[in-house]
């Protein structure tokens, strides 16, 4: 069990059953009040996220999350299709798990599969991926000088705003985090 002060950003707890990670913290002490701890928590299981308040006897039970390499197969239907690294598991994923992450995936990348209770809960992107131009306009004559920007779709059919000296069929880094463009390959 984890008293308010061992309850910090990136930490996973139970709540009423289910895994949240805590987003942000904060402790407040006013006057003779007893200790609070505002927290801002994501549910692992649905990605609802709740502001919780800690009084300062609260207990709360660190969550079990097992995280485990796995890659990344195909998409069939409404769900994706991982395989894990080390017992080559298949593991099926709805969209609605995935966060927005679907946008990322391109076939073979490898991913951190998190776990609560033997249940696939989502996963974790590495911080850049490498993503393929499938449609860029053309920049205009004159305008390469500028740091003019247009929007370019790339092969998981993802739209990022990238420099005007990017062509169709080129290869660019992604920042998984913000979805924006980092550099060319």
């Amino acid at each position: 069990m984890m008293g308010i002060s061992d309850i910090k950003t990136g930490k996973r707890v139970v709540i009423d059953g289910d895994p949240y990670a805590v987003l942000s913290h904060e402790h407040s002490k006013m006057g003779r009040a007893g200790a609070v701890l505002r927290t801002k928590l994501k549910n692992l299981r649905t990605g609802a996220v709740l502001d919780r308040t800690f009084q300062g006897g609260d207990k709360v039970e660190e969550a079990d999350v097992v995280k485990t390499k796995a890659q990344y197969l195909y998409r069939e239907g409404d769900s994706y299709a991982f395989m894990e690294m080390e017992s080559y598991d298949q593991i099926s994923l709805p969209t609605s798990v995935l966060n927005g992450a679907e946008r990322f995936l391109t076939e073979g990348i490898e991913v951190i599969l998190l776990q609560f209770g033997g249940t696939p809960l989502t996963i974790e992107l590495p911080p850049k991926v490498t993503l393929r131009v499938v449609d860029a306009p053309p920049g205009i004559r004159g305008d390469s000088v500028s740091s003019g920007d247009k929007v370019v779709k790339l092969e998981t059919g993802l739209e990022i705003t990238a420099p005007l000296f990017v062509k169709e069929g080129e290869r660019v880094i992604v920042n998984t985090e913000r979805g924006t463009y980092v550099s060319r390959v």
